[in-house]
């Protein structure tokens, strides 16, 4: 999979947000695109009003299923099962492209023999899916011209997060849906300029443009640039982190623009780490409940205040413009960075962001044919743009796969780190609603946001509280091996039976109090999206 991990592991899409309407199928899987990505989600249901057909795979009834011509109800968790079930099916019927796998992939034998015991009945057993279910989703997947995925973090935030990705690419790959217009493997980021943020190093392994940091090249390299000495070690991950300061290891930590205090799991386990720290700063747009706990706290600017770029989740770098003067003692993220590293000893001569923007472009050969000129106006340009006249890339991979060939990975199901039992008989799932924006920092300071949505609550199928004599807005407990909140109930026929959602807006009744610190061993990110809980009337 190494040729296609700039990409993938980027979690930058391969093709791009206008295209979606041209696509002939839509495979949505671990996304709750209505609420979460409304502006795609009013391009896919475009695409079907043009003919297109959805499959939507989700534990929950999202709204986008009121669009699908499939929903797979797949239990949490078992997305390597349902994949790899489908694709037993391709193979099966013949329905593989074979000239792409043979002109363009390697190792697919591999992938073969990896899902030859996930029949339909297998799958069905599993997930819960039925096995019709999961040879009709196969058939018409197969059976496109373009057909396209897209996923969230309901794919990603699993101790098996990694493989479910593996898996996906492996079915776009059998199908040849890669490098071709209107198709592709496409996650849709989370929050605004994720995508910019880790094209710019901010993660533990890169340097900018995804070139790691124990290569020697590129570690000379950037040191010529900054004209500074880099330490050439990988650093640690945000969960990493978090576990260092609990054992005493590590003993200062900076937080820009995140709230692990709500947003990590086991947040209690988090708090306690962060109170280990000899410093704390944070540096946020309102005191959050890690600026809270925070040796010093740095007023940083809105989105309106700052003047540079963003790169969206198709890779396509926009401009921004300052239009608000900071208020009070609130600075621009990058002025405050300059100013600490010039006190610890390294000056940065930049004389504003458009010098920083200029430097990419001579580090990153993608970045080398953008410019403030190219994207002042209109819809931006799309990276890789390696040269002035290049008009940006919509869709990657139309000339092969950077490696060569793309390398298919097989993968084994394998259960989520904490299952059900008779003591938590019931899987937790989190994730976000339309009215709210992740930890609730902005959404839930705008009283007609908070009026609409004011309260957290929990998501539990009629049969479950008819078991647990739970009626509708009663109080109820919901436990976890790692702690309790207190909210109501929501009866609804959108999570399956067995499962509960709850979502992580609402700090009065977190749900990360409850939600498991186990990570996927490649990448570290935690699962979110599963953990054993009990419910009980409160």
């Amino acid at each position: 999979m190494a040729g296609l991990a700039t990409v993938f592991g980027s979690g930058a899409m391969s093709n791009s947000m206008p295209e979606i309407e041209d696509n002939d199928v839509l495979f949505v899987i671990g996304s709750n695109t209505k609420e979460n990505h409304p502006i795609v989600a009013l391009r896919m249901i475009k695409a079907i009003q043009k003919g297109a057909k959805m499959i939507v795979a989700d534990p929950r009834k999202v709204p986008m299923v009121k669009f699908a011509h499939l929903w797979l109800q797949q239990r949490p968790g078992t997305d390597v099962a349902l994949l790899n079930s489908i694709m037993h099916v391709i193979v099966k019927e013949d329905l593989i492209d074979k000239e792409f796998i043979k002109e363009h992939t390697e190792d697919f034998e591999e992938v073969v023999k990896a899902i030859e015991d996930y029949t339909p009945e297998k799958g069905e057993e599993i997930t819960g899916v039925p096995a019709e279910k999961i040879v009709e989703a196969a058939r018409i997947y197969a059976g496109s011209p373009n057909a396209g995925i897209f996923y969230t973090m309901g794919i990603t935030q699993h101790s098996h997060g990694t493989e479910n990705v593996f898996s996906i690419a492996n079915l776009a790959m059998m199908t040849g849906n890669l490098g071709k217009a209107s198709a592709g493997v496409n996650p849709l980021r989370g929050q605004n300029n994720v995508q910019g943020s880790t094209d710019m190093g901010c993660i533990p392994n890169n340097y900018p443009g995804y070139q790691k940091v124990d290569i020697k090249e590129n570690h000379e390299k950037f040191e010529k640039a900054w004209e500074a000495r880099l330490s050439e070690n990988i650093g640690m991950t945000a969960t990493e982190m978090i576990d260092s300061a609990m054992k005493g290891d590590l003993k200062a930590v900076y937080i820009m623009g995140e709230n692990p205090a709500m947003s990590d799991p086991d947040i209690e386990h988090t708090k306690k780490a962060l109170g280990k720290l000899d410093l704390l700063v944070v540096q946020d747009i309102f005191l959050t409940e890690t600026a809270e706990l925070a040796d010093v706290v740095l007023p940083a600017t809105t989105f309106a205040s700052k003047d540079g770029t963003f790169t969206n989740t198709d890779r396509r770098v926009q401009r921004v413009r300052k239009a608000v003067t900071p208020a009070g003692e609130a600075r621009d993220d990058a002025w405050i960075i300059k100013q600490i590293s010039g006190l610890m000893g390294y000056e940065m001569k930049y004389d504003g962001s458009e010098d920083v923007f200029n430097e990419i472009g001579t580090v990153w050969p993608a970045f080398a044919g953008i410019s403030y000129s190219r994207v002042e106006s209109g819809m931006g340009v799309q990276w890789p743009c390696p040269s002035k006249d290049h008009p940006g890339t919509p869709f990657l991979f139309a000339g092969g796969f950077p490696r060569g060939k793309g390398r298919f990975t097989a993968v084994s199901y394998r259960e989520p780190a904490e299952i059900t039992d008779k003591e938590y008989p019931f899987a937790l799932t989190t994730g976000r609603e339309l009215f709210h924006y992740h930890t609730g920092t902005m959404t839930r300071r705008v009283k007609p946001l908070d009026e609409i949505s004011p309260e957290a609550y929990v998501e539990i199928r009629p049969e479950d509280a008819s078991e647990l004599s739970v009626e509708n807005g009663s109080l109820v407990n919901v436990s976890s091996r790692r702690g309790t909140i207190k909210l109501k109930a929501r009866i609804s026929d959108r999570p399956g039976r067995g499962v509960v959602f709850i979502p992580f807006h609402f700090k009065e009744a977190a749900a990360n109090v409850l939600t498991n610190t186990a990570t996927d061993p490649i990448c570290k990110i935690p699962e979110f999206k599963v953990c054993a809980v009990k419910v009980e009337k409160g």
